[in-house]
């Protein structure tokens, strides 16, 4: 029984053996995977948000610029005055929802208290004057249109008292807040009002959005530019990638994360880099791809991301990959 189990024993291991050399002499035996590709070109329109007179340009075609480096300016001065008067208008605002936050001064109340007192006492005689007039025309003393008149001024006495005394409680009761909330968001408005104005001021400098190399420039100062007009197009330089092809028999080894290296025709040096991303879908072989086993082969797209990136890597620039074994 010891001895059949000791025969499977050394049965498992000699097969386990075979089978693991096998492995390796075939893993040895595969050349390592080579690709082809090229330094992806990436590259972005810049333009004003504003439109205007086109002032300067800081830059040329072939120049490297910087994120946040000013490379052009519309002239300022409209916006610089539009700023300003949405100044005022704020300020303007503000002083009023001031004023009626606070509510009525004691020096118009009491103006108003005295109008009212005056105005009470020209009521009192106007309603007074109509009561003998009236007493009058009852007794056939005077006419009927002398009637009238003194009623016309009693009652327009009257409406002035009314009015008078309706103001007064105004002031005492101060201002209904229905009024301070539309002087609020009147001073809202205004403040909005200078926020876009500041903002349309601060883009009359046009900024790189990233690090890169001028390709394109395509206006000159003096130049009447409406807003979105492209006036530069920017090659970026960060991050660099290579578009490169597999095939399908090579999948496998394209895995996210790998580490591949990278040269290329006119330097000796390796570059470094890693997969960044592989096409879920297949796709027939690009016309820059020029290897004989890829040119009817359905193939999947790498982006590599180059982990020490180099002014020698110049962007559309034809690259080998290659994978380790």
């Amino acid at each position: 029984m010891r001895k059949s189990i000791l025969i499977a024993v050394i049965f498992v291991i000699i097969v386990g053996g075979g089978s693991y050399y096998y492995f390796q002499k075939e893993q040895s035996d595969q050349p390592p995977v080579t690709l082809y590709g090229n330094v992806d070109i990436r590259t972005t329109a810049l333009s004003f948000r504003v439109g205007g007179r086109l002032k300067s340009l800081n830059v040329d075609e072939g120049d490297t610029v910087h994120k946040g480096q000013v490379i052009g300016e519309i002239d300022p001065r409209p916006y610089q005055i539009a700023l300003a008067q949405a100044k005022a208008q704020s300020d303007a605002a503000k002083a009023n929802l001031d004023l009626l936050k606070a509510g009525y001064r004691s020096e118009e109340i009491a103006r108003a208290r005295e109008k009212v007192k005056q105005l009470t006492s020209a009521y009192q005689y106007a309603q007074s004057s109509y009561q003998r007039y009236r007493a009058l025309r009852l007794k056939k003393a005077i006419a009927q249109e002398q009637l009238d008149a003194a009623k016309d001024k009693r009652d327009q006495a009257q409406a002035d008292l009314l009015a008078a005394q309706q103001q007064l409680a105004q002031y005492q009761q101060g201002n209904r807040p229905q009024q301070i909330e539309q002087a609020k968001a009147q001073f809202e408005q205004a403040q909005a009002g200078v926020a876009k104005a500041q903002l349309d001021l601060s883009d009359t400098q046009l900024k790189a959005p990233a690090d890169g190399t001028i390709l394109v420039r395509a206006h000159q100062p003096g130049a009447m530019l409406n807003p979105g007009t492209t006036v530069f197009t920017l090659a970026l330089s960060h991050p660099l990638w290579i578009k490169a092809y597999i095939d399908e028999p090579h999948l496998g080894m394209a895995q996210s994360g790998r580490k591949v290296t990278i040269t290329s025709d006119s330097s000796k040096q390796i570059f470094h880099g890693h997969i960044g991303f592989v096409s879920p879908t297949a796709e027939f072989t690009p016309k820059t791809v020029q290897t004989e086993q890829l040119r009817t082969s359905l193939v999947y797209r790498l982006r590599i991301i180059v982990d020490d990136p180099s002014p020698q890597l110049r962007q559309g620039m034809p690259v080998t990959v290659h994978f380790a074994k």
